[in-house]
């Protein structure tokens, strides 16, 4: 089983995890699908009420989530695994539960080991910001990162490359992707819980 990230050139392929974020192992979390384009990353999904804080309204720490994983991944273009250093946010307007949003993040700046990106959340259908955000990142050292992409077997698979191994199914009861028509659910019911 491998989880993936969709670049223009290919995708990023990556072990099974448990990241909050992206992870397909962590039975609570977002499970954002990920697309890297240059040094930008973006997803899109629609929250179900699992993630609100006042009622109908996404919390604001699922918000922070989100920008801080497409600016983490917009990292990958300059072959950085970095660790958040600061994240600051704006947040512009409510972003209604229901309502499929767009993140996007991009990398702004690199200076030696230091990392800037910026990013923002925007309405999906109506394209009104909903919030904004920068951050630093400090690259982990060569050997930190070495370690990471070896624990994560990471690796891009280039468009006509065999995966190394096909991914499978998500459990009973989940979203396999954050698609348009299926919002994204948090924890899993007492009956649909993972072994």
């Amino acid at each position: 089983m491998t989880s993936e990230v969709v670049t223009t050139s290919g995708r990023f392929e990556v072990a099974p995890h448990s990241c909050f974020a992206c992870g397909e192992l962590n039975a609570v979390g977002l499970r954002l699908v990920l697309h890297v384009e240059g040094d930008t990353c973006w997803t899109e999904t629609t929250l179900a009420s699992d993630f609100q804080g006042w009622e109908g309204i996404t919390h604001g720490g699922i918000i922070a989530t989100i920008l801080d994983e497409v600016m983490g991944w917009a990292l990958a273009s300059a072959d950085s695994w970095g660790y958040t250093a600061r994240l600051t946010i704006e947040y512009r307007h409510p972003a209604p539960i229901g309502r499929r949003v767009r993140a996007e993040g991009h990398l702004v700046e690199r200076r030696r080991r230091l990392l800037t990106t910026r990013a923002r959340l925007v309405d999906a259908e109506t394209g009104k910001l909903l919030a904004t955000a920068d951050a630093l990142y400090v690259a982990a050292p060569p050997d930190r990162k070495q370690a990471l992409k070896d624990r994560y077997r990471f690796r891009l698979v280039r468009d006509g490359d065999t995966p190394s191994e096909a991914p499978q199914k998500m459990p009973p009861g989940r979203a396999a992707t954050s698609g348009p028509d299926e919002p994204l659910r948090g924890p899993a019911e007492p009956s649909e819980a993972l072994p």
